[in-house]
């Protein structure tokens, strides 16, 4: 009995097979279209992908185009290929815009580009596009059942850049550069006010901001004359404390930050000796 079922299930591949090999050499639109139907019912949405490209052109201007290319730009989506996907429902959508599947393809074009978007530590081109596509969907539907996730999405993008932004930022205090990572903490500041990684933005402009200072020679030349240049910075450091203090001051960085003060009130009090 198990034989025989055996024998079944290999005479049914080999069957379907075989109909898919002659639905692909056939000049019939109208077969491909039906079994690429079938086989993006089944889940099989290769095979049935390679079937519609064949008769896309075809369809055009005909009542069944449209669902055609709905079922054609979603193949790629479900096959994992964004790009394209992203690009066939941007398609769609300009194409059929009084379309009952509009909304959806709208998104799946929108989270096309999400899918494409890299870890934080790479280049954010895509995360950038993403958010704008994601946004230009939230404004034309905001009534949408796919609103919530649309929005969960964006912040999620949005989190991204502000990690990428953070990452440069503490990279420049890592490598002892510190005008560099100050001016990139003041930065991330304006850019992400209400960040969950502020408190740590602010401490590490700090702690850039002490290290410049505490190193930093004693006098500078410029067109106006010597400038006073590590006791300005080590003004700055404090002004740094003092906003960091204010809003933070049951921090886990607090008594660091405390230190850097201390040190700081004690390099200044040398300046008001001399004077």
């Amino acid at each position: 009995m198990k034989k025989l079922f055996y024998i079944l299930i290999i005479f049914a591949v080999f069957s379907s097979c075989s109909e898919y090999q002659k639905a692909l050499k056939s000049e019939s639109i109208a077969d491909k279209f039906k079994l690429g139907e079938t086989l993006y019912n089944e889940g099989k949405f290769s095979k049935a992908n390679r079937l519609f490209a064949q008769i896309v052109p075809n369809y055009r201007g005909k009542p069944q185009a449209e669902k055609l290319m709905y079922l054609y730009s979603n193949s790629f989506y479900k096959m994992k290929d964004y790009y394209i996907s992203g690009y066939q429902f941007e398609r769609f959508v300009t194409s059929y815009p009084k379309s009952e599947k509009l909304e959806e393809a709208s998104f799946l074009s929108a989270k096309s580009y999400y899918m494409l978007s890299p870890v934080y530590s790479k280049d954010q081109k895509e995360t950038k596009e993403a958010i704008e596509k994601l946004q230009e969907f939230i404004n034309l539907f905001p009534e949408s059942e796919h609103l919530s996730e649309a929005n969960k999405l964006v912040k999620e993008l949005d989190f991204k850049l502000e990690k990428k932004a953070f990452s440069i930022a503490k990279q420049y205090n890592q490598i002892s550069d510190f005008p560099a990572s100050i001016k990139s903490f003041d930065n991330f500041v304006f850019d992400f006010p209400g960040s969950e990684l502020r408190e740590e933005a602010l401490f590490y402009r700090l702690d850039s901001a002490f290290k410049l200072a505490i190193n930093s020679r004693e006098y500078k030349k410029t067109l106006d004359g010597i400038v006073p240049l590590k006791k300005n910075r080590l003004k700055t450091a404090k002004e740094y404390y003092a906003s960091f203090k204010k809003l933070y001051a049951d921090s886990k960085y607090i008594e660091d930050a405390d230190d850097m003060a201390t040190t700081l009130d004690e390099e200044l009090k040398s300046y008001s000796t001399k004077s």
